[in-house]
């Protein structure tokens, strides 16, 4: 394991350790934080958090897996903390589900990752989540479902519905990307 020496260290509250330890893995996690950040600030708040979290937990890690797949859990959960207390779930009934599940994101090889990645961040909180949990980080519906304490159905009608508005925005922006091109 790369880690083991310095996870050891760390596991002592060696200060010099952590700070080896944060600038080895903070960009990984800075990118997994600002996927359910609506900003920059936030996903450095999330980041600090979770770093608080990662080294007074540290102790707990037993070497067993991943230790990056380890601090990315603590990174999502700590983004999930920090937005659960807000009710942000609209709840859909199943007419409405196969509808919105029918909406498809175009192909996006003229937009750029930045500029999706902009837009994801503009979503309403309910989708990003959701949308970022299920199509960038690879959870199952049930697996989201118990992670934000929600339906599978909630969580893929806000699936849906965070494609349905990603793709009005790919639309204005491509609209709005040729006519100044024209």
């Amino acid at each position: 394991m790369v880690y083991k020496k310095i996870i050891t260290l760390c596991q002592k509250n060696d200060r010099k350790a952590q700070k080896e330890l944060y600038q080895a893995i903070s960009p990984k996690l800075y990118g997994s934080c600002l996927r359910y950040a609506p900003n920059e600030a936030e996903a450095q708040d999330i980041l600090q958090d979770t770093f608080i979290i990662i080294f007074k937990k540290i102790d707990q890690f037993k070497f067993k897996g991943s230790f990056e797949g380890w601090c990315k859990r603590i990174a999502v959960n700590t983004a999930l903390q920090r937005y659960r207390g807000v009710k942000v779930y609209d709840l859909v009934n199943e007419d409405q589900l196969e509808d919105l599940e029918a909406v498809q994101i175009e192909e996006s090889d003229d937009v750029p990752l930045k500029k999706l990645l902009s837009m994801v961040q503009e979503l309403p909180e309910r989708y990003r989540l959701v949308f970022t949990m299920y199509v960038m980080d690879g959870y199952s519906h049930k697996e989201i479902a118990e992670m934000m304490k929600i339906t599978t159905g909630t969580s893929k009608s806000n699936l849906a519905r965070a494609r349905q508005h990603l793709q009005s925005m790919v639309k204005i922006w491509r609209e709005s990307h040729n006519s100044n091109a024209g």
